[in-house]
């Protein structure tokens, strides 16, 4: 897998980055959610130059222009609910694209620390020969995006595959690395040394859904 950091560079990256870990900004929903999708949209225009490109001749008021535009058959695929900001800012580049949305949530047997990850919705369109975008906000153990890939199989073999992430640990980045292809990509705009006991990342940033959208009810 390629694996593209995009913390390694300094850029306007580190200021949207440095607000949504925040603990003084967090309670600012409004920002939370467009700070994610602000870096999803640096995310997405990075990998747009790995993308294939087919001239194309436009036809303007005053004459014709020649250019080269994106000729990949795109679907985005998020995980419900957490993935929401961040896939409107890769709707907002990727306008045309076909979209896939799937539930992935983790479930604690007895209130153990141990989970695992289950499945329940999914919608999503033809895959065979597509470009495959995944995309989760934190990439913590990488469970999620491997349960999601997984369950996103019988709807074909895409062409290309990239996963897109906010945040990730090593160990999250270490797993979908060892269960993606080689010519798979990873674009993710930090990556962080460690997981907690249950999981989360450090320092991360807490709940990326609880965050965007308010806490979920307690059973």
């Amino acid at each position: 897998m390629h694996i593209h950091n995009l913390s390694e560079d300094n850029s306007i990256l580190n200021s949207f980055i440095s607000e949504i870990r925040d603990i003084d900004l967090q309670n600012d929903r409004m920002r939370f959610r467009r700070n994610v999708e602000r870096i999803g949209e640096v995310l997405c225009y990075e990998m747009s130059k790995t993308l294939a490109y087919a001239s194309k001749t436009i036809t303007t008021p005053l004459g014709q222009s020649h250019t080269k535009l994106c000729s990949n058959e795109i679907v985005l695929c998020s995980i419900l609910r957490a993935g929401l900001p961040l896939h409107n800012g890769l709707l907002n580049y990727f306008d045309g694209a076909d979209n896939a949305f799937i539930s992935a949530y983790r479930y604690h047997k007895s209130n153990t620390e141990s989970f695992e990850i289950v499945v329940e919705y999914l919608a999503c369109p033809n895959l065979e020969g597509k470009t495959l975008i995944l995309a989760d906000p934190m990439l913590a153990t990488g469970q999620s995006m491997v349960a999601t890939f997984e369950a996103l199989k019988p709807f074909g073999t895409p062409k290309d595959i990239h996963l897109i992430s906010v945040i990730g640990a090593q160990d999250g980045v270490d797993l979908v690395a060892s269960h993606f292809s080689e010519n798979s990509h990873l674009w993710i705009a930090a990556i962080d040394s460690t997981l907690s006991d249950k999981g989360y990342i450090v320092p991360g940033l807490g709940d990326a859904g609880d965050l965007s959208f308010g806490k979920k009810l307690q059973q």
